[in-house]
């Protein structure tokens, strides 16, 4: 990947990896640079060599330190790149962090849960974001949570919502992006979820594959675009 922008991306769990969204990222011109946090790889101390910083999804709380002790220097890496300007984007527990560290509020098992591909409604806020202009006011992403933020960090863009959650999307300025849907998951994925996980918690397996495939093309389309803004934005400093 020879001088691309690095940018830090810290995976939480074996299968909450980037996915296709660090594949679009490449496709932008970046070189992800994963560090499986949950196998004890460390994390940096500083951002310095990183242009950008990714937070995936895992089942836990932003500040779950004592079942995931690389929560807390997650938690500082995401602070330091709010102070100094430096692109991110969170994606579930990483769009849960960013809400954290910037402010705002999250709670365990809040509202009803979300699984499997979700209709989002994009909000008016949206229409001048550098990364979800000119989206659809309607599409649809995978979701996979309980918990939820509850209050946004003072002075966030709020982006995205659907019918059971809120705060889909939002903007801390104009370098921070948090999620609560996941970006960067397929219905291959979704296909291999526990279906006994799925039923507890009010949903049919085979009903969540189908939906997931049916959406995956159109939204697929969408999320690729925020991504590749994202590079962008990386990119050019």
């Amino acid at each position: 990947m020879g001088g691309r922008p690095r940018v830090l991306t810290v995976q939480h769990t074996p299968n909450g990896g980037p996915g296709r969204f660090g594949a679009w990222l490449a496709e932008g011109g970046l070189a992800p640079d994963v560090v499986r946090a949950y196998d004890g790889e460390p994390l940096p101390d500083r951002l310095d060599g990183h242009r950008g910083l990714l937070v995936l999804g895992g089942g836990y709380l932003p500040d779950d330190d004592a079942r995931a002790p690389w929560l807390a220097p997650t938690r500082a890496l995401v602070a330091q790149a709010l102070d100094g300007g430096v692109p991110v984007f969170g994606i579930c527990l990483g769009g849960q962090m960013l809400a954290r560290v910037a402010g705002g509020a999250v709670a365990a098992e809040h509202g009803r849960p979300e699984i499997g591909s979700t209709p989002l409604a994009l909000r008016p806020e949206a229409a001048d974001d550098p990364l979800f202009h000119g989206l659809p006011e309607r599409t649809a992403a995978i979701e996979n949570h309980v918990d939820a933020v509850t209050a946004l960090p003072p002075g966030a863009r709020w982006l995205a919502q659907s019918e059971r959650c809120p705060y889909q999307a939002f903007a801390v300025g104009d370098r921070a992006w948090g999620t609560q849907f996941h970006p960067e998951a397929t219905a291959a994925q979704v296909r291999t979820w526990d279906p006994e996980r799925l039923r507890r918690l009010g949903f049919d397996p085979a009903e969540a594959v189908r939906r997931a495939e049916a959406d995956e093309p159109a939204s697929a389309e969408v999320w690729r675009t925020v991504a590749l803004r994202f590079a962008s934005l990386v990119r050019d400093g």
